[in-house]
């Protein structure tokens, strides 16, 4: 008699492999969520307060591109490879971009979900009582010669005249009562991450859209907002020439104050302001009190003094005060230098400069001219003139404030003389040529900018500060009560329980509150109009 084998359990069939859409769709998620975690918002904030670090340290060809360069001339090895990283460009550099723009999408999909969770929760009523209250942290039980319902009727007077929220249910242990506040914790919460997120956006846009443009002022000169006639100007990818706004500034008068001790007190320019077809308003600023205008502001950023010449050529040609800037090597004492070039010059094969060292209170010792106040006391300069070949007309850019040093050392440009003058002397060269000093003003350095998010910024900076504030002063609490009949069949048990959600400390105020009630729900009932007066017995 034969017996058969038990049949086999059949292999279960493996599971199919998810395609590769569905694998690099799953990848994806989580990298989504990795990078819309609050944790790596936090991370990425950090980087890029980190990544701003080098802008502060290092010059930035924004703000000065001769610093940029002295600073290369000065560290031949290290510069370049600092160029090479975008160190002297860090605002604009990609790798500053990537940060901003992986903190922009990290804030993004962070704080929206929570703000459409945090919308539904102020529409959630606050939830059942739990079923044994007395193990929350902070709880205790009352008795009351109440009924049940009056005994909750005086919780929730009390609790709605401290703000919560408060809902009455029938539970299965009797009527119960729960309470909340505090959303408003969460709401600044949310305004804080959100206003943080408007305020890299308008950073943003004030660099897309925006532009600042450096110049020096002499007095009774001015100038018209425009690329071209600025030193140095920025001006974000977005911004085109067609759109700088129409106006033009003459500088009057420029007066500087300064301290017993020559430190400088203030600086105060008067103005006059406009569109270029209109008479210019008049108005007076300073270095923190600027000129508004539709948005864009003209600063006072420093000061100097532009020499005054006569310049008499040998065929009779004049140059009557031709004047140029000299830059401030001493902020202390205002030594400055500068050049003045004349190409075209009547008459003369040969162009003519004037390079020289300024000195506003002027005192010659050894021969060396030297500047003792930044008051213009006893202006002095001290001239070299060149003869030759300026190079203006190479097609290389130059300097407008000093001589080109290539062009002297190739032999283009030959010194012809050299003196120290006084306001009203003058410098004889051989070819006849005489050069007179006749005098001195003063220049400005304005800057005229263009941010059209600063308004945007300065309002999300106040709405960083009061989500701030409602996050750290005010507290999530949820408060529950039940009513239950007494033991003894006489009166209720009322047990009360609070919960502060999120942390924090509460039983100073669930102290307060229980004190309160206990007195609430000490008092005898309220008679009824309908109930009648009942006389004392004898």
């Amino acid at each position: 008699m034969s017996v058969e084998a038990p049949p086999r359990p059949a292999t279960p069939a493996p599971a199919p492999r998810p395609s590769a859409a569905r694998r690099l769709g799953g990848q994806l998620l989580r990298w989504w969520r990795r990078l819309t975690a609050m944790r790596t918002a936090i991370i990425l904030l950090f980087l890029l307060a980190l990544a701003a670090v080098p802008g502060s340290l290092l010059p930035q060809r924004s703000l000065s591109q001769n610093n940029v360069r002295q600073y290369l001339a000065d560290h031949p090895e290290l510069g370049p490879w600092l160029d090479r990283l975008y160190l002297f460009d860090v605002f604009s550099s990609p790798w500053f971009a990537a940060v901003y723009l992986l903190l922009f999408i990290s804030l993004i999909g962070c704080v929206v979900p929570r703000a459409v969770e945090h919308a539904r929760a102020l529409r959630t009523p606050p939830p059942p009582a739990p079923r044994n209250l007395l193990r929350l942290p902070d709880s205790t039980a009352l008795r009351t010669p109440l009924a049940e319902r009056a005994a909750l009727d005086a919780v929730e007077e009390e609790l709605r005249v401290r703000r919560f929220r408060v809902v009455r249910r029938d539970g299965a242990r009797g009527p119960e009562l729960s309470a909340e506040k505090g959303h408003l914790k969460e709401t600044g919460n949310l305004l804080f991450h959100l206003s943080l997120l408007a305020l890299l956006f308008g950073l943003a846009g004030g660099k897309l859209w925006g532009y600042e443009g450096s110049i020096l002022v002499t007095e009774g000169q001015g100038f018209c907002n425009s690329f071209q006639q600025y030193d140095t100007y920025s001006a974000g990818p977005l911004v085109d020439s067609g759109d700088l706004g129409a106006l033009c500034v003459d500088l009057e008068q420029f007066r500087a104050e300064y301290e017993e001790n020559l430190t400088a007190a203030s600086f105060t320019a008067d103005i006059s302001y406009g569109p270029p077809s209109a008479e210019g308003r008049p108005t007076t600023i300073g270095v923190n009190d600027p000129l508004r205008v539709d948005g864009d502001r003209v600063y006072v950023t420093g000061h100097g003094f532009t020499p005054c010449f006569t310049v008499a050529a040998p065929g009779g040609t004049t140059f009557t005060d031709v004047c140029a800037p000299f830059l401030p090597s001493d902020q202390t004492t205002l030594a400055s230098q500068g050049a003045l070039k004349l190409p075209d010059v009547p008459g003369q094969e040969d162009q003519l400069a004037l390079e020289g060292f300024f000195a506003p209170t002027g005192l010659v010792q050894g021969g060396v001219l030297t500047s003792v106040d930044p008051r213009p006391l006893a202006p002095q300069v001290a001239l070299v003139a060149y003869q030759g070949y300026l190079g203006l007309d190479s097609g290389l850019p130059q300097s407008v404030y000093s001589l080109d040093a290539s062009q002297i050392e190739r032999g283009r440009l030959s010194e012809v003389g050299a003196a120290n003058l006084s306001v009203g002397e003058s410098m004889d060269l051989p070819d006849g040529t005489r050069i007179t000093f006749s005098g001195v003003k003063e220049f400005a350095a304005m800057q005229y900018s263009h941010d059209p998010g600063q308004l945007w910024v300065l309002g999300a900076a106040i709405a960083v500060l009061v989500g701030l504030l409602g996050m750290l002063l005010l507290r999530r609490e949820r408060v529950f009560a039940r009513a239950e009949p007494g033991a003894d069949g006489g009166g209720t048990v009322l047990t009360l329980a609070a919960l502060a959600r999120g942390g924090g400390e509460s039983g100073s105020r669930f102290a307060a509150l229980s004190d309160d009630l206990r007195g609430a729900l000490s008092a005898p009932p309220a008679r009824t109009a309908s109930e009648p007066e009942v006389p004392p017995r004898d």
